[in-house]
């Protein structure tokens, strides 16, 4: 008989997988490509306290993170991708962990700030994880969220749900979790886009933000946590 989807071991066991290939580029992208602008962007709005970094795969992130003065706290789904981040650099301003967006092993209102790129997608119900990372921050914390963009050839992962089948990926529209998350206690304090190449800036300028997100690889948000009614 057919053993039901579990959606959290299936993604699991598929990051397991891609530990290897994702180490091989992670350096790569938070230096010099896609990720390269997102902790500039985020040191916008906050530069010092205690920040999780939720989805850290290798925790070369989380490292560039530490090195800006962070106290950082890495959690990813992958067992394998833990091993890899603990090996990195582990101390008490820097650690990894493995856990579920769905599920954080974290006391509430833990971290002044929380960063999720690419990793909401991951999740069977996105609404949880945002309602998590709303438990774990300070009133006011922000939240620096990555989401695939309609140009992100990632955003294969999820395409044979079309054919009905079972997919581990919930791509989603940028303009879907903003809307998200202002129905659910945050607001948008800005977003920026990641673009292909080709997307010239100056191209940009003239286009609402509809128009500049349906061009980009990834939107990149700052959250704020609101504070709750007194």
């Amino acid at each position: 008989m057919k053993q039901p989807f579990d959606w959290h071991k299936e993604a699991e066991k598929q990051w397991n997988d891609r530990a290897e290939m994702w180490n091989s580029k992670s350096r790569e992208m938070w230096d010099k490509g896609s990720r390269s602008t997102i902790i500039p962007f985020l040191k916008k709005h906050i530069n010092q306290g205690r920040i999780a970094d939720l989805g850290c795969g290798d925790g070369y992130g989380s490292y560039r993170l530490y090195q800006e003065g962070f106290e950082v706290k890495g959690v990813d789904l992958s067992s394998d991708m833990v091993a890899r981040a603990n090996k990195r650099v582990s101390n008490e301003r820097i650690s990894f962990v493995q856990g579920d967006l769905t599920n954080l092993p974290f006391e509430r209102e833990t971290f002044d700030a929380a960063i999720a790129i690419n990793s909401l997608e991951w999740t069977e119900v996105p609404l949880k994880g945002l309602e998590e990372m709303k438990r774990v921050l300070k009133p006011g914390g922000k939240l620096c969220i990555g989401l695939l963009g309609p140009t992100a050839m990632p955003r294969v992962n999820s395409y044979r749900r079309l054919y009905g089948e079972e997919v581990i990926c919930n791509t989603m529209m940028p303009w879907e979790l903003r809307k998200m998350a202002e129905e659910t206690g945050w607001s948008c304090i800005e977003g920026q886009g990641v673009y292909k190449q080709g997307v010239e800036e100056d191209l940009l300028q003239s286009l609402n933000e509809e128009l500049k997100q349906a061009l980009t690889f990834m939107w990149v948000f700052i959250f704020e946590k609101n504070a709750a009614p007194s």
